[in-house]
């Protein structure tokens, strides 16, 4: 017998949202290991705000809002506040009742410079760092560490001649003017993007399409593929060696180990005399995939060892990391601009990678 349909009605009910989540949700693994974090987080919220005034958005609101945006790849945080809206589990993680408006996606613009200002996503990477560390699921010797193009949120049209000031758009459409820049030798030492100043022309390879671009870099552990270290910079020939000593660097100072010796596994981009003399001058051994077309920086003393194969096959795992990023965290087009808040969204997004592999590492049982 065919079933009637019901009228929806106005109707109350009583429930427990957290009832309504399956008992082995990943939602419910992910918020037992961000609440701590965002507990020890809370002096440095303290100072971001005046004691006096309308209360505002709890920043703990607007962390895990983003941390959703970034599990779930909802594109915009319009749409996120759409989904919190009407998803109980999006409420309960973020921390409103079922009876609880949303707050309106503007929220994220005005308080974006002051969670910028104060870095509110190092101490977020940070904080999940030291859950790693507390943990032991990282290795605190062998590395490996890599760049990957992030497409800047500019279009072409917008890279112009750095001193060409104030043309008349004479176009019939000045919201999307018709630019030919067909046979014009175009460099980013002579042009600029007028959307995103910061942005630089990059091209990934040979035949490749050249793109207003960021470079993202991050430093990996060669046991489990955890994000130790996370920057982005401006693109140039040397950035991805340049972030590779640094973050080198970072990783001394954050274990506080100056002459403890490591091992940093790389691709053949860093196979290169002054990047390998910077690694030994800093204890690190080598563990650079060889160049090819031209005399390699490495010796057999390195290449003969089992290790050095051992980190060839390891440092690939960073491309896991590449991926996630693009395809979950939405960083293969990037959505702002500037490189201060490029790099705020990257080192989040980094973070929220590193607790869906904290979550299957099962390190819950550890961290609690």
């Amino acid at each position: 017998m065919r079933g009637a349909e019901n009228e929806i009605v106005p109707s109350f009910f009583f429930f427990d949202i957290e009832q309504r989540l399956a008992p082995d949700h990943p939602l419910r693994i992910i918020k037992a290991l961000i609440d701590p974090v965002l507990k020890r987080m809370s002096p440095s919220f303290d100072e971001m705000y005046s004691w006096t005034g309308r209360p505002s958005i709890p920043p703990e609101y607007l962390l895990r809002a983003l941390v959703l945006q970034t599990l779930y790849s909802i594109r915009s945080e319009r749409l996120l506040m759409e989904e919190i809206e009407f998803h109980l589990g999006y409420r309960w993680f973020v921390g409103l009742r079922a009876d609880e408006p949303v707050w309106d996606a503007t929220v994220f613009s005005k308080n974006r410079e002051r969670l910028l200002g104060q870095d509110v996503a190092r101490l977020f990477f940070e904080e999940i760092r030291r859950i790693i560390d507390e943990s032991g699921v990282a290795s605190d010797e062998h590395f490996s560490v890599d760049g990957t193009q992030l497409e800047a949120w500019a279009s072409l049209k917008s890279f112009r001649v750095k001193d060409e000031h104030g043309a008349e758009k004479t176009d019939d459409d000045p919201g999307n003017p018709t630019v030919d820049f067909k046979g014009e030798k175009r460099r980013n030492a002579t042009h600029q993007s007028r959307t995103d100043p910061d942005s630089r022309l990059y091209r990934k390879g040979k035949g490749k399409e050249a793109k207003l671009s960021y470079l993202g870099h991050v430093l990996i552990d060669n046991r489990n593929g955890l994000v130790l270290q996370a920057e982005v910079r401006r693109v140039s020939g040397t950035a991805e060696r340049e972030a590779g000593l640094a973050m080198v660097e970072a990783e001394r100072r954050w274990q506080n180990a100056q002459a403890k010796r490591f091992t940093l596994g790389a691709d053949r981009g860093f196979d290169e005399h002054g990047f390998v003399a910077g690694l030994r001058q800093r204890h690190v051994t080598p563990h650079i995939a060889m160049r090819e077309d031209r005399r390699s920086a490495l010796d057999e003393r390195t290449r003969r060892h089992e290790g050095y194969a051992l980190s060839q096959r390891k440092r690939k795992r960073v491309e896991e990391v590449f991926g996630w990023g693009k395809t979950i965290g939405l960083l293969r087009k990037l959505r702002h601009r500037g490189l201060r808040l490029v790099n705020w969204i990257f080192e989040l997004t980094m973070g929220v990678y590193n607790l869906v592999r904290l979550k299957n590492l099962g390190v819950l049982a550890t961290s609690t």
